[in-house]
């Protein structure tokens, strides 16, 4: 049995043309190879484009069989004589560029089942109103009043709740499932993405604890991608909001009434905690938890794993739990260091 091939390029490419298409220039090789795939330097093949960034895989390089590589001016001494050096001053950013040429349908999800149209397997209420172009996988399930663009792809199984609208050109992955949502065009829901479902809120009391109503909404900007089963909850009174061009990792849960700025950066399985609010152009690394009713100014970084307790100023790194500056979390680990290190009664 042969082995699939998931992801076939768009386009056969050569060695002259990635070079026009990158605007650079490039020596040795041969300009008429074929280009048809890209390529780690390990794993190269005669028609593969490959790149060097980091010197440390020069000896790969030594021995690749690509027809090209993609290599600062410093390094292209480096390249084999019969492997095309393509000089650009920014080798991965270049690498990127071309695979997105190469495989335009590795960037969103895609149908499942290669529909065009709409399944006969799809459920779609009469009052929802779909644009032309519009594809939808069996399985799927679309409510009374929702509205859905064109261009945009709702891959099998998922549900999109009564009154939802999506914008054009989106891609929603297998099993998401939107309720009380409103989103832009180009957004990017991976597979089992939850959005819309009520917030975790309950007044406590002792005998019970009663449920308080979510009547807010969720609101997706454009240009937002959000990872596989990451989890959006709406809003109280309040709506949920992530703002454009914003991007989230897998297992990412986001509490009612949170407010994210534009083109945030969130690494998986961070928690945002309810009424937390973050700027634009935030960075949060993986499994940081930011408190309820917490800002993070804009442009702010937190490393992996922080728990972030208090107010972060704009622009500012910080690390630790609980957060602080990053100049104070690093002098209190040295200290604890130093501390760990001497003996009994000794003074450091």
């Amino acid at each position: 049995m042969a082995e699939p091939q998931f992801l076939i390029p768009a386009e056969a490419m050569t060695v002259a043309s990635v070079a026009s298409f990158l605007k650079a220039e490039w020596v040795g090789g041969d300009g008429e190879r074929v280009v048809r795939t890209v390529s780690a330097l390990s794993n190269a093949g005669p028609d593969s484009l490959t790149f060097l960034d980091n010197p440390k895989y020069a000896g790969q390089l030594a021995v690749t069989r690509a027809a090209a590589c993609l290599v600062h001016a410093r390094q292209r001494d480096l390249v084999p004589a019969d492997v095309a050096a393509i000089i650009v001053p920014h080798p991965h950013a270049a690498f990127v560029s071309v695979s997105r040429r190469l495989y335009p349908q590795a960037l969103k999800p895609q149908s499942l089942f290669g529909a065009t149209g709409i399944s006969p397997g799809a459920m779609i209420h009469p009052t929802a109103r779909l644009e032309s172009g519009v594809v939808v996988d069996p399985g799927v399930v679309v409510g009374p009043q929702a509205e859905i663009g064109s261009g945009t792809v709702l891959a099998a199984g998922a549900v999109v709740g009564p009154g939802v609208r999506i914008g054009r050109d989106c891609a929603i992955g297998p099993h998401v499932s939107l309720t009380h949502a409103l989103l832009g065009n180009r957004v990017i829901l991976h597979a089992g993405v939850r959005v819309g479902q009520d917030g975790f809120g309950f007044e406590l009391g002792r005998e019970r604890h009663a449920k308080v109503p979510q009547i807010g909404r969720v609101i997706i900007q454009d240009d937002v991608e959000i990872g596989a089963n990451s989890t959006v909850d709406r809003g109280h009174v309040l709506d949920t909001v992530i703002g454009e061009g914003t991007k989230i990792d897998n297992l990412v849960q986001i509490a009612h009434n949170v407010e994210i700025g534009r083109h945030c950066v969130i690494v998986s399985q961070v928690g945002l905690s309810g009424s937390a609010r973050l700027g634009d152009f935030v960075m949060l690394g993986g499994q940081v938890g930011v408190n309820n009713h917490v800002t993070v100014g804009s442009g702010a970084q937190i490393a992996a794993t922080s728990i972030v307790k208090d107010d972060v100023p704009v622009g500012a790194r910080w690390g630790g739990r609980p957060a602080k500056p990053v100049r104070d979390w690093f002098r209190e680990i040295a200290a604890l260091e130093r501390l760990g290190r001497a003996r009994p009664g000794e003074k450091d």
